[in-house]
């Protein structure tokens, strides 16, 4: 089991941003998470990576039971992919020393790397198109490239668990569907990582994603296989307004009914 949680409930101050929380994740499957703002999904990939602890409930990770194990030794086979990354890089760090830094899952690059760890950074660069970044600051790279590398130093450590924070934020159109084709190959890898993607948008689900999971005001509204989840009936009742999907390519697209938008 990837990921086994049970009863979670998550308070700040007087408020419950999570509750009664209870999801597992098989070694087979790729999951979507979808919600609003506020559904409380920030927090919950928070709870996953160890860095915020549940008020109450059990969280066991990749076989282990947070409160029985360093979470910071959990982090280590746990890439974690996040706009709110990109503001904690050091800009001045060239795209290389970024992904080599993804080794030890550190921001910046403390250790000496091996030759191994040197060529696994190039490979990986070379794998995402992103070659001639190489020794280009973080800094003076575009939206897309920066999401490129930030996924390949994710998978610096060949990481069990990957999540994708709503990786394409802030992409045109043709750089968001260059960056899903990279994700899409790397579920297709015989050996590859079970993959966590959140999104704010239904066409971004791409058919490798066996399962997804509604979130709806810090709640598990539902958690299916994709094609169970994604129709017409189940997402105007989680939406609460009337939806439309076309199918396309294996990909869900929606759209809302026009006596929604004149509310």
């Amino acid at each position: 089991m990837v990921i086994d949680v049970k009863n979670v409930e998550w308070q700040r101050d007087d408020t419950t941003i999570l509750r009664n929380i209870s999801w597992q994740v098989k070694d087979s499957e790729h999951w979507c998470i979808v919600g609003l703002n506020g559904s409380g999904k920030t927090s919950l990939l928070q709870i996953l990576c160890g860095y915020m602890w549940p008020t109450s409930g059990e969280v066991r990770v990749l076989g282990h039971r947070y409160g029985e194990v360093d979470v910071r030794e959990v982090r280590k086979s746990i890439g974690w992919v996040s706009t709110a990354l990109i503001a904690q890089m050091h800009d001045h760090e060239t795209a290389y020393r970024l992904v080599l830094s993804g080794r030890e899952a550190t921001i910046g690059l403390y250790t000496t790397p091996s030759q191994e760890d040197l060529d696994r950074a190039s490979e990986l660069l070379e794998t995402f198109g992103c070659t001639h970044l190489r020794n280009r600051p973080f800094r003076a790279l575009s939206q897309g490239e920066r999401q490129k590398v930030l996924i390949a130093r994710a998978l610096m450590a060949s990481p069990r668990l990957l999540i994708l924070d709503e990786p394409c934020t802030g992409l045109d159109l043709l750089t968001r569907e260059q960056l899903l084709a990279m994700i899409e190959q790397i579920a297709e890898q015989p050996n590859g990582p079970t993959l966590l993607y959140v999104t704010h948008h239904i066409e971004e689900i791409l058919p490798c994603f066996s399962h997804t999971l509604l979130l709806k005001e810090g709640t598990v509204d539902v958690a299916d296989e994709t094609s169970k989840v994604l129709t017409a009936p189940e997402l105007t009742r989680f939406f609460g307004v009337p939806v439309d999907i076309r199918q396309s390519q294996g990909r869900s697209w929606i759209s809302i009914g026009e006596e929604a938008m004149i509310r």
